[in-house]
């Protein structure tokens, strides 16, 4: 498979609600769209989930643009993918590319996307996947009130939700918990905290275990794992960590220290399937519990996540709602719905490219760029 052209569009697409966590509150989603296309005519989306604002990560739409404009996708056009094997060297290719890790994703899923689509086999398949079903859970942002909270709380539950987590932060921690758990009981409930806590709270984090919560979700810093290690112990809650796992490597670090008992995996933040595939593995192996983290994606993400999720070392419902939670119309149609309460089913599409509904995506665009193969293998 040789990549003939690559797309660049930077879409702003209209929000249900605004979404609040403790790194602010994002009210229309921002995002970098892929589309790749081979040279036997193949077509493949990917989906860029970094931010305006370098708040969860260093990366933001602008940096990804131009990381991928300057450097990955020249890198792209060298490639020639004879088998699915071949697919992990998109990653290898570019492993000299530091960090960078959404912009990698992006176009790296892509890739993977459009061989699904050239070779008419279904991505989960492509991937290992073997569920056809997958459980669902939500994540709530931080809302005005408790009462306002409990309100939502309520609606998912009735929707099906099979796990409940609800964004913390000091000043909107402990009371929370207690009045979800006064409401509602012993509902499956988990608290993210995006590195909100320092290790000088870990006295107060110890409140969090008188909950019976399913994890408490990177409390400590971004790019921490040592005090991690040290709460843990501290903690009968387990630790679930997020911003801290760029890599199998740092998988395989935060394991050997004893820093959590759980990984949240987001392909965009680990650099895309190939890298995820290795911290699966990782984690069947060593026994922690795995599940797929969202970030806000549109119908693209959202269907690759679902492919992700169909692994079975996946243990815990993952955060990939239906699109109707996040947008009143998705980039895909049909969009993102549930088969059952609080279970997505596993399609078994060739890549995405059927789903995605053109004039949404021209309709959105505020900026794109395409970039074409040369005979010298280079993009122009």
């Amino acid at each position: 498979m040789k990549i003939q052209s690559v797309t660049l569009r930077r879409l702003l697409t209209p929000m249900r609600e605004p979404f609040q966590t403790s790194f602010g509150t994002e009210e229309d989603k921002d995002v970098v769209i892929v589309e790749l296309r081979t040279a036997n005519g193949g077509v493949g989306f990917g989906e860029c989930v970094a931010s305006t604002a370098p708040l969860y990560s260093e990366e933001t739409n602008d940096t990804a643009w131009h990381v991928m404009e300057r450097f990955l996708i020249p890198k792209l056009f060298e490639l020639d993918i004879q088998s699915a094997a071949d697919l992990r060297s998109v990653s290898i290719a570019f492993a000299p590319i530091k960090r960078n890790n959404m912009a990698k994703a992006a176009l790296e899923m892509a890739v993977w996307d459009a061989w699904a689509n050239e070779q008419q086999t279904p991505l989960p398949e492509l991937l290992g996947g073997e569920r056809r079903e997958i459980p669902v859970g939500i994540s709530v942002g931080i809302q005005p009130t408790i009462p306002d909270l409990l309100r939502k709380i309520e609606g998912y539950l009735e929707q099906g939700f099979q796990r409940i987590k609800v964004k913390v932060k000091p000043g909107w921690d402990v009371d929370v918990l207690r009045a979800i758990r006064q409401a509602f009981g012993d509902i499956p409930l988990m608290a993210d905290a995006n590195s909100a806590y320092r290790l000088d709270d870990a006295d107060h984090l110890r409140k969090f275990d008188e909950f019976g919560l399913m994890m408490v979700e990177q409390p400590l810093a971004h790019d921490d794992i040592i005090d991690h290690a040290a709460l843990q112990r501290r903690l009968v809650t387990p630790i679930c960590l997020d911003e801290s796992i760029h890599s199998a490597a740092d998988a395989r670090k935060a394991m050997e220290l004893g820093a959590c008992k759980i990984i949240n995996l987001k392909l965009g933040r680990v650099g895309g399937f190939a890298e995820a595939l290795q911290i699966h593995e990782l984690c069947r192996r060593q026994g922690i519990d795995l599940w797929c983290g969202g970030m806000l994606e549109t119908g693209i993400g959202r269907l690759h996540n679902i492919a992700i999720t169909s692994l079975p070392g996946f243990t815990l419902p993952g955060d990939t709602a239906p699109s109707a939670r996040y947008f009143e119309q998705d980039i895909i149609h049909p969009p993102v719905t549930f088969s059952a309460p609080g279970t997505l089913a596993v399609e078994p599409l060739c890549g995405v490219a059927d789903r995605v509904r053109r004039e949404r995506l021209d309709a959105w665009t505020v900026k794109v760029q395409t970039y074409e193969a040369s005979r010298e293998g280079v993009g122009g």
